[in-house]
């Protein structure tokens, strides 16, 4: 009896582990659904004219940018809004927006990286207006890792008799960030919601 109930579990363990064979796939083509293609959205998009004025597109671009970025600079006239840099949210919060796939949610867990945006408002010569969203990406980069205490602890050369103190404070220490590109899936987002919105 427990040699039978060993052998199904083995059989339940090796069928989980391994899968379930099959034959080709071309043999079961209702389970092979292609999946549906990507459209990616033009960058600059296009709004069409309509009953919204050039100052409703404008408060609702920093009604969206306001979701996922602090708004730094913002001039009606130019037709520029500029984000402060917000951090890359990672797994450890997945309530918050700013990364929108698995794999960049990956990258800023474990990595420090950042974004900050850039959006172009230009009017169109059939009266509708261009929106260029511009999200770019930067890494952190540190001499070391933030207050590591386990070098320093150990093998400390100054014998000095007064006290140094460290300041740890974010604001006062200055980083540099290295630009590694474009975030064009977080283009997307943006472009995608403000296509719903106006």
């Amino acid at each position: 009896m427990w040699r039978t109930v060993r052998m199904a579990w083995a059989a339940l363990a090796a069928a989980i582990v391994c899968g379930c064979a099959t034959g080709p796939l071309l043999d079961n083509p209702l389970s092979l659904q292609p999946a549906a293609p990507v459209v990616a959205i033009e960058n600059p998009v296009w709004i069409p004219p309509g009953p919204q004025a050039y100052n409703q597109v404008f408060e609702n671009l920093l009604d969206i940018l306001d979701d996922y970025f602090a708004i730094a600079v913002e001039n009606r006239y130019d037709g520029r809004i500029e984000t402060f840099p917000a951090i890359a949210p990672g797994l450890e919060q997945p309530w918050k927006p700013g990364s929108p796939d698995f794999d960049q949610r990956l990258e800023a867990t474990l990595q420090t990286i950042r974004h900050r945006a850039v959006v172009l408002i230009r009017t169109a010569d059939d009266g509708g207006y261009f929106i260029e969203v511009i999200v770019y990406k930067e890494l952190e980069d540190l001499p070391r890792p933030s207050r590591a205490t386990a070098g320093s602890a150990s093998f400390r050369d100054d014998h000095t008799v007064e006290p140094q103190f460290q300041v740890i404070d974010p604001t006062v220490f200055e980083s540099s960030w290295i630009p590694i590109g474009r975030n064009t899936p977080m283009e997307q987002v943006i472009l995608e919601r403000i296509k719903k919105c106006l």
